[in-house]
């Protein structure tokens, strides 16, 4: 089943970006002083949202069609984890995406580096959700 192959795929490339960033990039980010962690963190964030978003969008949709082609529960349920990062991203972590956003980097403190370590907490949603989606392909697909 080459579509449920492919939702597996996605979903394992969300889930390792979205891991990447919780313990790599960010722990490494946060080495920096707080102007220069906010200046890091916003560009990286413009450039991960629309690659996480896409493979979000992506891994549902092949997701989807897995379960409309073989009936599998599975496959409805990780397509419906893979999308659950968008109601996440917009009502969870928004409010403090644009907080940071809104934040000068002259103005960087104490306060933006709080924001900054509470958005890898919210962001670490992101990564069990797809790490949940994976799971749930790859029953789907060991499933007859």
């Amino acid at each position: 089943m080459l579509v449920g192959h492919l939702a597996l795929i996605v979903a394992a490339i969300f889930t390792g970006a979205a891991l990447y960033i919780n313990v790599a990039e960010q722990p490494a980010r946060l080495s920096l002083d707080d102007q220069s962690l906010l200046a890091e963190w916003k560009p990286a964030y413009k450039r991960g949202y629309s690659m996480q978003a896409t493979f979000a969008i992506v891994g549902f949709l092949f997701g989807a069609l897995s379960w409309w082609l073989t009936g599998r529960l599975a496959f409805a349920t990780g397509a419906i984890l893979m999308l659950a990062n968008w109601p996440w991203t917009i009502f969870g972590i928004l409010p403090t995406n644009k907080a940071l956003m809104a934040t000068e980097i002259s103005n960087a403190g104490a306060n933006t580096r709080a924001l900054l370590i509470k958005w890898n907490r919210l962001h670490a949603v992101r990564t069990g959700l797809g790490g949940l989606a994976v799971v749930a392909f790859l029953l789907a697909l060991s499933s007859n």
